[in-house]
């Protein structure tokens, strides 16, 4: 929840902010029967704090957390990741295999599973899904980020990584592609490419999403009936309330939800979702202050810290600031940067340094890179070898959020902004909330040097490298004269069959990215946490902070 995603309102006029694996197959040991057990389900309201409002609740369109924690509840992907980690296990496909040039690659389906619509859940209800997701218009071409970011482009054009889709039977599909990449098949675990109900899709008309101001217009189905085959269904969304509520999905093919109704309740403020736990009124948040943990836990809430699987970097682009153009002075800017000291006093106990824009746990981390050091006297010397000992910067930091990587966005940006000034920076302060601006143009490349960060969305070097450095925009690497030949050498590492090739390209690559460009600068890792009533356990921390709530149970 990976830099952020971008957030849109859900209704503009209405809503302010609302490891390539060759085969796998299923160890749950079920028939894919639907209707299997109650598994001790109850008829408790499991209410929990919303930092904001979803985006849309088309997962399709969705591209910040808010909207999949709430998306990733009602539907299922045909790829799942086990819980605790970020690795692949079967979803609503039960195993999998791919050619040898990894163009081509069938899915097993779970059979006897239905949409919550009644409709089936089939070979070619995923086909009718994938064509959909490919031939957006351009206001849809613009939303569904993370089609772009796993496939490259629509329309099976020059660029687009899917070729099709094809049925065998009622429980299998073949899906082709362009060439082979590492994000296939456990790119198909993002929420974005959820599998939903195509009768509903056609009956509301999912695709009828337009572009307004700098936001979007969804259609109807992405406001008001959203349908998958998940554990929960859409109830409502009481704009005014603030609430949105789910209900448990009596007919879902897995285990029952252990709650009868899931409630989000929005509450901005993270200060105010502590207060609302402590005094009983919801039943959890996410990303409480690490300043918080001890004093929640003494109180008897249940406290899970996840894995770090996260960056926090400052981004920058020269494009809209020219001085940044030369090496000397990005060097500069990250030897001024007296990062274990930031570590060790703006984040919480478990947060490291990073040496490179991936934490340690993802393939193609390259071990032998060194985090760079502070040096003060040595970023001096460069601005001044660079003609820029005078050197003026307009610095970004969002406000009004809390991110995993970033729990503190302005204790973070002063302890910069200190850094920077020490060795004679200007540094001139730029801020905008998170969803007010900051995210719209910070992606669109407004911001010459910004805050961001990126939490991974399953184990895989090009869902952080690939997201990053774009051909435009955010972190321009266009705007250099080794931009060409960085995206060149990601497509050619992605597009390598064997893993072990692979992960060596791509540890090559993190080392030319530290050493020789420094599009931007990797700050840390840390690792983010959720907290839960003491009467609420069962929920399985995610270090891609994707948790189910289906599994919660309330005493």
């Amino acid at each position: 929840m990976k830099f952020s995603r971008l957030t849109a309102p859900l209704a503009v006029a209405s809503v302010a902010a609302l490891a390539l694996s060759g085969c796998a197959k299923s160890d749950r040991g079920d028939s894919g029967a639907t209707g299997s057990g109650t598994g001790g389900a109850s008829n408790a309201t499991l209410t929990f704090g919303a930092a904001g409002a979803p985006s849309t609740f088309d997962p399709f369109y969705g591209s910040d957390g808010e909207t999949f924690r709430v998306s990733r509840q009602i539907f299922d992907t045909l790829v799942a990741i086990k819980p605790g980690t970020a690795d692949p296990e079967p979803g609503l496909a039960t195993s999998w295999s791919g050619s040898s040039d990894g163009k081509q690659w069938t899915f097993t389906l779970r059979q006897g599973v239905k949409f919550t619509d009644g409709t089936p859940f089939n070979a070619d209800a995923v086909c009718k899904n994938f064509e959909r997701m490919d031939s957006q218009n351009q206001a849809g071409q613009s939303a569904s980020e993370y089609w772009t970011t796993v496939m490259g482009g629509y329309n099976k054009s020059a660029d687009d990584l899917y070729q099709g889709c094809s049925t065998e039977g009622t429980d299998k599909v073949v899906l082709k592609f362009a060439r082979a990449s590492s994000k296939i098949p456990n790119g198909l675990s993002l929420t974005s490419l959820s599998m939903q109900s195509p009768t509903a899709m056609d009956k509301y008309k999912a695709n009828e999403i337009k572009a307004q101001g700098d936001g979007f217009v969804q259609s109807e189905y992405a406001q008001k009936y959203p349908t998958g085959t998940g554990p929960f269904k859409f109830s409502s969304y009481d704009v005014t309330n603030k609430t949105i509520t789910l209900v448990r999905n009596d007919d879902y093919w897995g285990p029952k939800a252990k709650v009868a109704k899931l409630v989000f309740s929005i509450i901005p403020d993270e200060s105010q979702r502590k207060q609302s736990l402590l005094a009983g009124q919801i039943d959890g948040y996410d990303l409480p202050n690490p300043t918080d943990w001890d004093s929640l836990k003494s109180a008897g809430m249940n406290l899970e810290v996840r894995p770090a699987f996260n960056i926090l970097y400052l981004g920058l682009n020269a494009k809209v600031d020219p001085d940044l153009k030369d090496l000397k002075v990005r060097q500069a800017l990250y030897y001024a940067i007296n990062r274990d000291q930031l570590v060790k006093s703006q984040l919480p106990t478990g947060a490291t340094v990073a040496t490179q824009f991936m934490p340690n746990t993802v393939d193609g981390y390259n071990k032998s890179l060194q985090a760079n050091g502070y040096d003060p006297a040595k970023a001096k010397s460069l601005l001044a070898e660079a003609g820029k000992s005078n050197l003026s910067i307009d610095l970004w930091y969002p406000s009004e959020v809390s991110r995993p990587y970033m729990p503190s966005p302005i204790k973070i940006f002063n302890a910069i902004k200190a850094d920077w000034e020490a060795v004679g920076i200007k540094v001139n302060t730029v801020t905008k909330p998170w969803a007010g601006g900051y995210i719209d143009q910070t992606q669109a490349g407004k911001a010459p040097a910004y805050l961001m960060g990126w939490t991974g969305d399953f184990n895989n070097t090009d869902n952080f490298l690939g997201s990053f450095f774009p051909p435009t925009g955010q972190m321009d690497v266009g705007a250099y004269p080794w931009g060409a030949t960085l995206l060149k050498d990601l497509k050619t590492a992605d597009s390598t069959v064997d893993a072990s090739a692979r992960n060596a390209a791509y540890e090559k690559i993190n080392e030319q990215i530290m050493t020789e460009y420094l599009p931007g600068l990797p700050i840390s890792s840390s690792p983010p946490a959720i907290v839960f009533g003491k009467n609420v356990t069962g929920v399985v921390a995610s270090p891609l902070t994707a948790e189910d709530f289906s599994t919660a149970v309330k005493n």
